[in-house]
């Protein structure tokens, strides 16, 4: 069973403005927000938008003369992560527009274009943060950790591989694996480098840049939920690819997915950074897979693992942003989180 996807049309003068399907459909390719398919994508669009942020906005002062004062296991652990986030982000950038090539709906098209204009924020703020604390060899260094460190690159060619399919022959199929993949990018592999940036920060510790991760973290959440939401009506319209092969392929891609991130985790944050405990890490990590697997509709990959072992870290994710930024560092006019907006869920 193989359907292959059509791109949208630049315009198309005798389609509807309202899409008729989300792939392989018809649409004008004219946007107009009240006559849209999806009731949940101008909600959508309209927390994107809210968030809006630059790394401009933080200020680096105090991270640049803390940095010299990390153990130099913590100021390794800092370079490796920001390393791995700057390739990932770098690789969603393109993915959010080549899926949105294939998707014949205007409103979703949108979504995607806001999408990537994110991760490019998110991959600028990863250059804001080095070179406020580092040389310039050395952020050199650490934007060619991808293909020097083979930890990193085995994590790195789990993801793009899942893409790749996708990219290179573009069905139903590789578009719902693709998805799984980006799941497991933006709601799993980012989640071992958040915990440490937020451990740095409970411990008073480069708070600006637990900040700037702090925002990034609240996008991704988002990112999840939009594409959580695009997998599930790509099978509501094709139900015939609802099967328990591909379920048990999720499954089995975020069991591997969960491993490959516990080795990355002990092996950048290991004995070396005090307070992380490895056992907690990998419970963490196992416990995150299992909720990224069934929200996509799958069986939990571990058995057990219903509880966030780490729980001081959901302190990190419920700063009011309506009112002051990470640590009161200043006021900002931001979108308050909640429960209904799922960053809490981390």
């Amino acid at each position: 069973m193989m359907t292959n996807l059509q791109k949208r049309r630049l315009m198309d003068h005798d389609a509807p403005n309202r899409s008729t399907n989300i792939v392989n459909g018809r649409n004008s390719n004219i946007l107009n927000w009240d006559d849209v398919r999806f009731p949940w994508a101008y909600p959508k669009y309209k927390r994107m938008l809210a968030n809006f942020w630059t790394p401009f906005e933080i200020n680096m002062s105090k991270d640049i003369k803390q940095f010299p004062m990390l153990t130099p296991k913590e100021q390794e652990s800092f370079l490796k992560i920001i390393g791995l986030l700057a390739l990932l982000d770098s690789i969603q950038t393109d993915f959010a527009g080549k899926v949105a090539d294939y998707l014949t709906d205007s409103s979703l098209n949108a979504l995607m274009i806001i999408l990537a204009q994110q991760e490019v924020i998110h991959n600028h703020s990863y250059s804001y943060v080095l070179s406020s604390i580092v040389d310039k060899k050395t952020q050199d260094e650490v934007f060619e950790f991808w293909r020097s460190e083979p930890t990193l690159q085995k994590r790195n060619d789990f993801v793009t591989s899942g893409y790749q399919d996708f990219v290179e022959k573009p069905s139903i199929e590789s578009l719902l694996k693709a998805i799984i993949f980006d799941v497991i990018l933006e709601g799993l592999f980012f989640y071992s480098g958040f915990a440490f940036f937020y451990h740095l920060a409970r411990n008073q510790k480069m708070v600006a840049t637990s900040t700037m991760i702090n925002y990034i973290n609240r996008d991704e959440q988002i990112h999840v939920g939009l594409f959580e939401k695009i997998y599930k009506e790509v099978l509501k319209e094709n139900p015939q690819y609802d099967t328990e092969s591909l379920r048990q392929y999720g499954t089995d891609t975020f069991r591997e997915a969960a491993l490959l991130e516990i080795e990355w985790g002990k092996e950048v944050i290991g004995d070396g950074v005090k307070g992380i405990l490895l056992s907690e890490l990998e419970a963490y990590i196992k416990f995150m897979a299992n909720k990224r697997a069934e929200q996509l509709g799958f069986d939990a990959p571990f058995e057990g693992y219903r509880t966030n072992p780490m729980r001081w870290i959901i302190a990190y994710q419920e700063v009011d942003l309506g009112k002051t930024d990470f640590f009161e560092q200043k006021s900002r006019q931001y979108t308050k989180t909640t429960d209904s907006n799922g960053f809490d869920e981390l």
